[in-house]
Formats: structure tokens, C-alpha cells, sequence
């Protein structure tokens, strides 16, 4: 019985640290990921259902196979969602975003901030110019080294 509550409990938890495919919602679970895995850690703030560079980036370049393969052996991704429709995100996780933002001193979205295992900022990016996969995955290379 008690292994079944556990269970149960992990699962429950599992459910609310991850956004979108392969995303996390916590940047300390994140850091512990990276850690253990020797990634680098991506954030995301987004506002996902009303900001049109946030919905250009997700399409463009987070949902492309060249991004997910890159991803899947470089990044633990992290997305924090600012979204109109708070059904979305629990009262709890939106806390926890705006904090996360004031924090990191988020002023526009999307933003992108790059950081190494320690919680080491390596970049911030504001906003969503149109880059293409590649180049993207480039500027995320180059800001790693």
C-alpha cells in the first residue's frame, strides 16, 4: 500500500515539473538534472497563448527535429509560462514563474537565458528575430563555450 502511495505520488509530482514534451517547469530541478546529465540549462519565459515571438520561436525552432536532437544531448529545458488563459499553469507554478522572472529581470518575451549546472548565467536572449534552426542552434553552441 504504502509503495503504491509513493508511486502515486511520484507520478503526481512528474506531471507538474514538466511543461511541454522534454520541458521542465524548475530551474533548481533543472540544475540537478544538468548536473548529474553534464548539460546546459535553458530557460524559457514565454506568454504561450498571446505572444506572437514566443509562438514563432515554439514552431520555428523549439519544435523542429534539429532542435529536439540537439536538445535531447546538450540542454535541459526549462519553460516558464505567463499565459492569459490561467487555467494553464497552477496557482502555485505561476508563483513560482514570477518570481523566477523578477529574479532573472525579465522585461520582454520571449526570454531565453542559457546557464550552465550552478545556476552561472552564459546568456540572455529577448525576443524572436525569425533565426533559423541552425542558426539558433549556433548562437546556443557558441554561448556554451
Amino acid at each position: 500500500m504504502k509503495k503504491a502511495i509513493v508511486l502515486t505520488t511520484l507520478f503526481a509530482l512528474s506531471l507538474s515539473l514538466t511543461a511541454g514534451e522534454g520541458w521542465l517547469t524548475n530551474i533548481e530541478k533543472a540544475k540537478e538534472l544538468a548536473k548529474k546529465e553534464g548539460k546546459t540549462v535553458l530557460v524559457e519565459f514565454t506568454g504561450s497563448d498571446w505572444c506572437p515571438p514566443c509562438k514563432a520561436l515554439k514552431k520555428n525552432v523549439f519544435d523542429s527535429k534539429e532542435f529536439k536532437a540537439y536538445a535531447k544531448k546538450n540542454l535541459v529545458l526549462v519553460e516558464l509560462d505567463f499565459p492569459r488563459d490561467k487555467s494553464k499553469v497552477t496557482k502555485d507554478q505561476a508563483e513560482y514563474n514570477r518570481e523566477q522572472a523578477k529574479a532573472f529581470a525579465v522585461r520582454g518575451y520571449p526570454t531565453i537565458i542559457l546557464m550552465d549546472a550552478n545556476g552561472k548565467e552564459l546568456t540572455k536572449k529577448v525576443g524572436y528575430g525569425r533565426t533559423s534552426v541552425a542558426k539558433y542552434i549556433e548562437s546556443l553552441k557558441k554561448a556554451i563555450k
